[in-house]
């Protein structure tokens, strides 16, 4: 199917033990788990989107509303966000704050079917969201979960560049640019300078009304980066003009102090201020992060704050914080650059069948196995070992435990490492004690 993703089983076995790993650090983080359903109801889906993304959205269309010519009232969710700010919305009562969650589903956009780009994909997202209010430390945590997500991945040195929006805004603002809608477009543009480049955004940046030397100052600014903690409060010491702008640095030292305090590597994140996120629902601090090695990949997990996104649905005020990791699309890049690859079987063992005569004893094996914790694969129809032995090879299981008749007599089993092409023969009793220190 075009725009989607399907895997072997070797390729599925490494992305679901990257699933497996972001679980688990989410979990150590304090996060629970929620799922959300796939559709929504369109007007949930497109508040506070932006153009760009409605243009991408799934319609749900019944036959009866077809018959009826009535607008879809369903979509596919585009990310897992908005429906987090519906879900908390309608389950507040219900909730502890802050709200720590994870959500680790599928997600649909109309993305025209290419190399690298999916319709179906997964997203792995974390929020926090308070009730009331929510102290600047969630932003820092969110960056300190990211850091330990793909330091555990072991997909190599990466860096998580954070700015503010309201320093965004305030830059715009100290450049005459004071229409919020003027302002959106102008950020959105801004958002595409690593990709674009700086010609090509100022280009942009003109065609939307800002003058020439406004575009020139601003796109200078912008352009900062900080290499450690010491740089990144230099630049952002630097910068002031008006109210918007002395709030965004007020709250973005904050972040990254707590950061640094959270134990974020100093190497592992910078002040970039040209990051500015192009959904319209963020509202202070944003963030990407890239790997070091690869920047051609572009950002590999994004996020930010949202201060009203769930004021869409409740008249209670509930600000979030959080971030996203598109997984299939990651996946998809690493697999591209080698980074990961296939991995061995789950299957720990293949129990071969000789003859019809030796199905009790193998089912014998088999069952003495799983009972020590291990993964089998028993034969249940007899055949030529060495074509048992090439399906377990082709299927990825590691060993073999091959018992004929003169094994049975003996009450031992052939254990075969298909790996190295090595065995041993053991009592059957002592197969599954083995056999658990080999895989360990």
């Amino acid at each position: 199917m075009p725009g989607t993703l399907e895997l072997l089983p070797a390729e599925q076995i490494t992305f679901q033990r990257m699933l497996d790993g972001i679980r688990t650090t989410f979990e150590r983080f304090g996060f629970v788990p929620v799922e959300t359903p796939v559709m929504e109801l369109s007007e949930v889906l497109l508040t506070k989107t932006g153009g760009e993304t409605e243009r991408e959205v799934f319609f749900v269309q019944s036959t009866g509303s077809l018959e009826q010519g009535k607008a879809p009232e369903l979509a596919l969710r585009f990310d897992l966000t908005v429906p987090t700010a519906r879900y908390v919305a309608e389950h507040e009562h219900d909730l502890a704050f802050p709200f720590r969650r994870y959500q680790m589903q599928r997600a649909y956009r109309g993305e025209r079917p290419q190399r690298g780009r999916f319709r179906e994909f997964y997203q792995c997202d974390i929020d926090v969201i308070g009730r009331g209010t929510l102290p600047l430390y969630h932003d820092a945590e969110i960056p300190a979960v990211i850091e330990r997500v793909f330091d555990d991945l072991s997909i190599g040195e990466f860096t998580i560049r954070i700015n503010n929006r309201k320093i965004m805004r305030g830059l715009l603002e100290r450049a005459g640019e004071v229409e919020p809608d003027r302002q959106t477009l102008l950020l959105r543009e801004i958002d595409k300078l690593d990709k674009r480049g700086r010609d090509a955004v100022a280009v942009s940046l003109e065609g939307l009304g800002l003058d020439q030397k406004a575009v020139a100052d601003l796109l200078d600014v912008v352009s900062s980066r900080s290499t450690d903690h010491a740089s990144a409060r230099q630049v952002l010491s630097s910068l002031s003009g008006n109210p918007t702008l002395d709030e965004g640095v007020a709250e973005l030292v904050e972040v990254i102090d707590v950061m640094r305090a959270l134990g974020v590597p100093e190497h592992r994140y910078a002040v970039d201020l040209a990051i500015a996120r192009g959904l319209d629902y963020y509202t202070g601090t944003v963030y990407e992060t890239v790997l070091d090695d690869h920047p051609e990949l572009g950002s590999i997990c994004s996020g930010g704050r949202y201060d009203d996104l769930a004021g869409h649905y409740t008249d209670s005020h509930l600000p979030g914080v959080g971030m996203s990791i598109g997984l299939t699309r990651l996946f998809w890049q690493l697999r591209e650059i080698g980074v990961v690859g296939p991995s061995p079987s789950t299957t720990d063992v293949l129990v071969t069948l000789m003859d019809a005569e030796g199905l009790s004893y193998a089912l014998d094996i088999a069952t003495r196995l799983r009972a020590a914790g291990l993964c089998v694969e028993s034969v249940v129809e007899p055949s030529k070992l060495g074509k048992q032995l090439k399906h377990a090879d082709k299927a990825g299981i590691r060993f073999a435990a091959i018992a004929g008749s003169v094994e049975r007599e003996r009450g031992v089993v052939t254990l075969k490492n298909l790996t190295d092409q090595t065995q041993v023969e053991l009592p059957l009793a002592d197969v599954a004690h083995h056999l658990s220190k080999e895989i360990r």
